[in-house]
């Protein structure tokens, strides 16, 4: 059974967002210094630091939509989702809003929850409040490289402890934004990303009683990933980063699932299982409203994915004809190829079957189109219930597969036989010198197993193949998205911050 995470939280949690106008309420309930008093409410700010990766459905979306192996989609008459129009295209600037806008002020409200409790995590001792400090490092950290992916070189109030740089354990409270300043460089900010993350994982279990809660494989997967980045501009990271993957790995604590297990790897039945290293929960047990979207339990990703309406099926439902595969990605694979079909839904021959759209294709996302079989209260499509799949053991494998070839290890061919092996079912595609660079294989190798995850627009950008690949991208700007030109001016940081370069 799913963790809801639905929790009042009667203390004040300031996003880090401004509002055009500011008034002066009283608090309703104990106020945010009068709090953490005891275990409970430790456990309350922490499950409320962990709601805000619900939101992040949204970096998904745009992850998808930003690559080359994906079109926006959408109604064929209109621009309906503008901004997801414009990122497909790569013309999108710092007045475009939406989900732009929403990642960043939903990042940095999870990342200011983070810091809420960093802030008062020596006020009250009791057994096990280490553990909940852990979690509350890695999620500032997921946070920040959610921001820090989309964003480059972001502002944070930064400190210094035990000799190094940190993000600094302190909320910013309305009025402060007004005095931070970008960090320096994205190569700082994953500095200070990994210093989190390296401080959470010693008091980590490798397992956890409920599924939502951070494990000591995650945070290390996490800071794998993040050495990996920051090897774009430090190529001794890339050392780092095949020492923290080999941690996962050697734990034993995951596999990949095989055969009939990995056809059903995308359905709520095979959730949280022994390849899943990190999920973000949701749950369609609550209605939602257009009204506060960021309230509901669930996510409307998949609604963005499925065949646009009049669509009929008994497995899944209809949605709004977005993130739609290419038939270059579709190609890509070989026909014995297991993840093909996992990963597209093919309608081809039966594309008078449901309304076309915006860039149709005849192809969609199969591992998160909206699924009939998923329980959801009412019908609203804010909350169906498919987790998201942030950090898969596969991507692990790939991810260490690279840092070993970018390190000189040996153990890059391994890694990335075995996730050929489970996409074959047998070693009869096993790497060999004649392909090639074992990079380039271990590239498309992640393009096909990740595909339709959200990774790709990412992996371009960091290994430089970006402009090459996608149409419309500019290099030296693309490689970042702007930031919302409204943020900027709430800050009074069009100077002080300045925009990013070529926006």
């Amino acid at each position: 059974m799913k963790k809801i995470f639905k929790t009042v939280m009667v203390f004040s949690l300031v996003f880090f967002t401004a509002c055009d106008d500011y008034i002066e309420v009283e608090p309703v309930g104990p106020d945010a210094d009068n709090y953490f008093n005891n275990e409970q409410e430790y456990e309350s700010a922490l499950i409320g630091a962990y709601d805000m990766l619900q939101s992040s459905f949204w970096n998904v979306l745009l992850g998808v939509i930003a690559s080359d192996d994906y079109a926006a989609g959408g109604d064929s008459f209109n621009y309906d989702q503008p901004t997801l129009q414009n990122v497909n295209q790569m013309i999108h600037t710092p007045s475009d809003n939406n989900q732009l806008r929403d990642i960043w002020n939903l990042m940095y409200a999870g990342l200011n929850r983070a810091n809420y409790l960093l802030e008062f995590k020596d006020k009250t001792d009791f057994s096990g409040r280490e553990q909940i400090i852990a979690q509350a490092y890695f999620l500032r950290a997921y946070y920040a490289f959610e921001l820090a992916k989309h964003f480059g070189d972001i502002p944070l109030k930064v400190e210094t402890r035990g000799g190094v740089n940190r993000i600094a354990d302190q909320r910013t409270i309305i009025g402060e934004q007004y005095d931070i300043n970008r960090v320096g460089s994205i190569s700082a900010v994953y500095s200070l990303i990994e210093e989190d993350l390296k401080e959470a994982i010693p008091n980590l279990p490798l397992e956890q009683s409920e599924v939502y809660k951070v494990s000591k494989g995650a945070a290390q997967a996490l800071l794998g990933k993040v050495y990996l980045y920051h090897g774009t501009f430090d190529a001794d990271k890339f050392a780092d980063a095949a020492s923290a993957f080999a941690d996962v790995i050697g734990s034993e604590q995951y596999s990949l699932k095989l055969e009939e297990d990995y056809q059903n790897l995308f359905e709520s039945s095979a959730e949280n299982g022994t390849e899943s290293v990190f999920e973000i929960q949701y749950t369609g047990v609550e209605p939602a409203g257009w009204n506060c979207i960021i309230c509901s339990e669930g996510s409307y990703f998949p609604k963005f994915c499925g065949p646009r309406s009049p669509y009929d099926n008994q497995e899944f439902v209809t949605g709004w004809g977005f993130c739609l595969p290419s038939q270059e990605l579709y190609d890509l694979y070989d026909e014995d190829d297991a993840r093909r079909d996992v990963t597209i839904y093919d309608l081809r021959d039966q594309q008078d079957s449901y309304s076309q759209g915006r860039d149709d294709t005849g192809l969609f996302n199969r591992k998160y189109i909206p699924r009939k079989a998923d329980d959801r209260a009412g019908s609203d499509p804010l909350n169906f219930a498919n987790n998201y799949r942030s950090i898969r053991y596969a991507d692990v494998l790939l991810m260490s597969a690279e840092a070993e070839a970018q390190s000189g290890g040996a153990n890059a061919e391994n890694r990335l036989n075995d996730v050929r092996f489970r996409a074959y079912g047998d070693n009869s595609h096993d790497y060999t010198a004649a392909e090639g660079d074992i990079l380039d294989a271990i590239y498309l190798e992640r393009r096909k197993e990740l595909a339709g995850e959200g990774h790709r627009f990412f992996d371009l950008v960091r290994t430089g193949q970006a402009a090459a690949a996608i149409p419309g991208f500019i290099a030296n700007k693309n490689e970042v998205f702007p930031i919302p030109l409204v943020e900027l001016e709430l800050a009074n940081a069009v100077g002080r911050w300045g925009q990013n370069q070529g926006y």
